[in-house]
C-alpha cells in the first residue's frame, strides 16, 4: 500500500520536476508553413534592400553570426551591418529543412548571392548555406533569434 500511495502521489511530482518544458510539443505543420512564409517574407525584405523591415524578422535580442566577423546582437547593430553590406543585385534563400518544437524552430538553407563590390570589374556572386533558430512569439508569429551563414567558396 505504501508504494502506491508512492507511486500515486510522488510520480506525478517528480515528473513535473524532470518533465519537458512548456512549449515542447511537436512542430505542427502550421507552424512550419509560417516559419516559412516568414523566412519568403524576409527573403522579399532583403531582395528589396529594405533593412528597417529586414531587421523586424529578429528577435530584439537577435545575434548574427557573418563569416570572418563577430557576432552582431541587437536589431541595430544587425541593421547597421545589414546597410553597410556592399549593394546587393540578386539574393536566393532557400529553405532546405524546417524542424522543431511548438516555440523553438530552426531552418536549414542555402543562399545565392549576387552583389557589386567598388572597384571589382563585375558583381561577384557567393553562395553558401546558413541556419537560423527562430522563437515564437507570444503572438503566434515566428522571429529569428539567432542567423549565420558561411560561404561554399574558397577564400580568394
Amino acid at each position: 500500500m505504501r508504494f502506491r500511495c508512492f507511486v500515486f502521489f510522488l510520480l506525478p511530482i517528480a515528473t513535473g520536476l524532470t518533465g519537458c518544458p512548456a512549449g515542447s510539443g511537436p512542430l505542427t505543420d502550421e507552424d512550419r508553413a509560417a516559419i516559412r512564409e516568414t523566412a519568403a517574407a524576409f527573403h522579399d525584405a532583403a531582395a528589396a534592400k529594405d533593412w528597417s523591415a529586414v531587421v523586424q524578422f529578429y528577435t530584439p535580442d537577435a545575434v548574427v553570426m557573418p563569416p570572418n566577423q563577430a557576432a552582431l546582437q541587437g536589431r541595430a547593430a544587425i541593421r547597421e551591418w545589414y546597410a553597410s553590406f556592399p549593394p546587393v543585385t540578386d539574393v536566393d534563400l532557400p529553405i532546405v529543412d524546417v524542424d522543431g518544437r511548438a516555440d523553438l524552430a530552426y531552418t536549414r538553407g542555402t543562399y545565392t548571392l549576387t552583389f557589386a563590390m567598388e572597384g571589382a570589374p563585375q558583381p561577384i556572386t557567393d553562395r553558401g548555406k546558413n541556419l537560423a533558430i527562430w522563437r515564437k512569439q507570444p503572438d503566434g508569429s515566428w522571429q529569428m533569434a539567432i542567423d549565420t551563414f558561411n560561404s561554399d567558396l574558397p577564400l580568394p
